[in-house]
C-alpha cells in the first residue's frame, strides 16, 4: 500500500478514487491534482511509476490535508466560539449549526433522547413503592 500524506491508500482502486481517502481531498480536488501531476486518472494505484507517485505527492503537499487541515477547521470553530457568533454558540451547545430543524430530528448532534416532565411507568412504580415504605 502506498503512503501519501500519512495515509495508506488502497492498491486495487483507481488513483482518482484512492486519493479521496485522504482528508481534505474530494473528487474534484483529486482530479485537479492528477491533472497538475499529468497522471491518467484511470490507472490503478499499484501500476503507478515512481515518477508519477512523486509528482502526485508534490501536488498534494501544496494543499492543506489531514492534520494541518483538521487544525485549521478546529481553529475556525474556536474563533466562532470565542467571538460568540451564532454558529459558535450552536457548536458550544452541541446543536446543528446550519439551520436544520431540531424539534424532531438532530439526534446526531443532540445525543440520546432525555425525557423531561413525563416519567415512564417503571419509574413511576419505583417512586410510588419507595414513597409507601417511608
Amino acid at each position: 500500500m502506498p503512503r501519501i500524506a500519512g495515509i495508506d491508500i488502497p492498491n486495487e482502486k483507481r488513483i482518482d478514487i484512492a486519493l479521496t481517502y485522504i482528508f481534505g481531498i474530494g473528487d474534484k480536488v483529486a482530479k485537479d491534482i492528477l491533472k497538475t501531476a499529468k497522471v491518467d486518472p484511470n490507472i490503478r494505484t499499484k501500476n503507478l511509476t515512481s515518477d508519477e507517485f512523486k509528482s502526485i505527492q508534490a501536488a498534494i503537499e501544496a494543499l492543506p490535508t489531514e492534520g494541518e487541515l483538521r487544525k485549521i477547521v478546529r481553529d475556525n470553530i474556536e474563533t466562532l466560539k470565542r467571538i460568540q457568533a451564532y454558529r459558535g454558540l450552536r457548536h458550544t451547545m452541541g446543536l446543528p449549526v446550519h439551520g436544520q430543524r431540531t424539534r424532531t430530528n438532530a439526534r446526531t448532534r443532540k445525543g440520546k433522547r432525555k425525557t423531561i416532565g413525563a416519567i415512564s411507568k417503571e419509574d413511576a412504580t419505583k417512586t410510588e413503592a419507595s414513597a409507601t415504605k417511608k
